[in-house]
C-alpha cells in the first residue's frame, strides 16, 4: 500500500522501525474549498493589530488573519476574540474577556540561530525552526563546553519546563535545533540550550545515536544545497491497544510533580533550497520524516521514516509549505540520497557531560 494513503509512519518498537501506527488518518486528497483560512497567529511583540471591539486583551494574545487575507464575515466562525458574537441582547459571552483571555498562547522566542514556539500545556516546543548554510557550518566560534542548560524565564513560571524535571528522569534533554548547527557564534550556541529548545528523548539508541546521525545528514545537505531550512518538533501519536483494538494516545510525563510530556515521536521537515544563476528563487527539495522516540538500529534506512508533508501536518496540526508553489517543489529523497553516515557519537557525548543528572542529552 502506498505511503501516501497514511497520515503518519510511526515505529511501534525498535524492531518494527517505521511501522505504520496511524492508519486512520487518511491522506486522500480532498477538494479545495474557497473559504477563508482560520489559521491563527499568536503575536508576541508590540504592534499587533487592534481587535474589532475594545476588549481588554493583551497584545500578545490577539489573533489576526494571515497577511493578505480578507477579514472574515460576521456570519463566519472567527478565530479572533469573539467580540461580535452573542450580541443578541440576551447574552454577551465576550464579557468574560474583561477578566483575561484564556488562550491558547504560544510563546514565540526569536534567537540568533533559531525561532521556537512553545506549548505551555505539554512544556515542549510546538516547533523550532533553523537555517544552515555552508558558511554558517564552516565558522567555528562556539564551543559547547562553555554552554549550560537553562530554563527559559520568558515563559511564565507555572508553564515552564524545569531543569529538575529532567533530573533522574532517564531521558536526555534533547535539542530540537542541535548545538552543532550553531557553532558560528558562542551566543547562538548558548541559546540552543534553553529548555524551550528541548524535549525528553531516549538517550541510548536514539538521541545519542540514530537521531544524531540524522542531524548530521541534515548538515551534509549543505554540500548539495546552498541553503537548508529545517523545522523540528515533537508528536504524540496514537497506538492501537491489542486488548480492545482501540486507538489511544499515551505518553509519560516527567518531573515531580509531573510537568513535562515525553513525546512518542519526533518530526523533521527539511527544505533544501536550490540557487539559480539569476539569483532568483529556485526549486525546493522537501523531505518530511517521523521517527519514534525509541532506540533505532543504526542500519535502519532513513528512507523508511520518510512520510508525506501532509502526514506531519495532520499529526501536528501545523502547516509547513502552504505558500510554496507546486512547480517549485521537489521530493528530497528523489533529488538526493537519503542515507545516513554512521558516526560514533555515544563515546564523544560522555566527554561533554557536565551534569549530575543521567543522560543530559549533551552530545550535540
Amino acid at each position: 500500500m502506498s505511503k501516501t494513503t497514511f497520515a503518519v509512519i510511526a515505529a511501534a518498537s525498535a524492531g518494527a522501525g517505521a511501522a505504520i501506527t496511524a492508519t486512520m488518518y487518511s491522506l486522500r486528497s480532498q477538494p479545495e474549498l474557497n473559504t477563508i483560512s482560520t489559521t491563527t497567529t499568536t503575536i508576541s511583540s508590540g504592534g499587533a493589530p487592534a481587535p474589532s471591539a475594545p476588549i481588554p486583551i493583551p497584545a500578545k494574545q490577539i489573533f489576526s488573519p494571515p497577511s493578505g487575507q480578507q477579514p472574515q464575515t460576521e456570519t463566519a466562525f472567527s478565530t479572533s476574540a469573539p467580540a461580535a458574537l452573542g450580541r443578541s441582547g440576551l447574552v454577551d459571552p465576550s464579557g468574560l474577556f474583561e477578566y483575561g483571555f484564556p488562550g491558547p498562547v504560544a510563546d514565540i522566542a526569536t534567537r540568533q540561530a533559531l525561532i521556537s514556539s512553545f506549548d505551555r500545556r505539554l512544556r515542549n516546543p510546538h516547533w523550532v525552526v533553523e537555517h544552515i548554510t555552508p558558511a554558517s557550518l564552516a565558522q567555528r566560534d562556539g564551543d559547547r563546553k562553555h554552554s549550560t542548560f537553562l530554563e527559559d524565564e520568558a515563559v511564565p513560571e507555572k508553564f515552564r519546563a524545569k531543569l529538575k524535571d529532567y533530573f533522574r528522569s532517564g531521558y536526555d534533554r534533547g535539542h530540537q535545533v542541535p548545538a552543532a548547527d550553531a557553532k558560528w557564534s558562542q551566543t547562538a550556541m548558548d541559546e540552543t540550550f534553553f529548555l524551550t529548545n528541548m524535549c525528553p528523548q531516549v538517550g541510548e539508541g536514539f538521541n545519542r545515536d540514530y537521531w544524531a546521525h540524522f542531524e548530521d545528514f541534515c548538515r551534509g545537505l549543505t554540500k548539495r544545497y546552498p541553503s537548508v531550512r529545517i523545522v523540528t518538533g515533537p508528536l504524540y501519536l496514537p497506538k492501537r491497544d491489542p486488548a480492545d483494538n482501540k486507538w489511544y494516545v499515551r505518553y509519560e510525563v516527567i518531573g515531580n510533580p509531573p510537568n513535562v510530556a515525553v513525546p512518542t515521536h519526533f518530526y523533521k521537515v527539511i527544505f533544501a533550497e536550490e540557487s539559480t544563476p539569476s539569483g532568483g528563487k529556485g526549486n525546493v527539495a522537501i523531505g518530511a520524516f517521523v521517527l519514534p522516540n525509541a532506540p533505532i538500529p543504526n542500519e535502519k534506512p532513513l528512507a523508511d521514516f520518510e512520510v508525506p508533508v501532509e502526514a506531519v501536518e495532520r499529526a501536528s496540526g501545523l502547516e509547513f509549505a502552504s505558500k510554496l508553489a507546486p512547480q517549485r517543489r521537489r521530493r528530497l529523497c528523489a533529488d538526493t540520497s537519503c542515507a545516513l553516515v554512521i558516526r560514533d557519537y555515544a563515546d564523544r557525548q560522555k566527554a561533554f557531560s557536565k551534569s549530575p543528572s543521567p543522560p543530559p542529552g549533551g552530545r550535540r
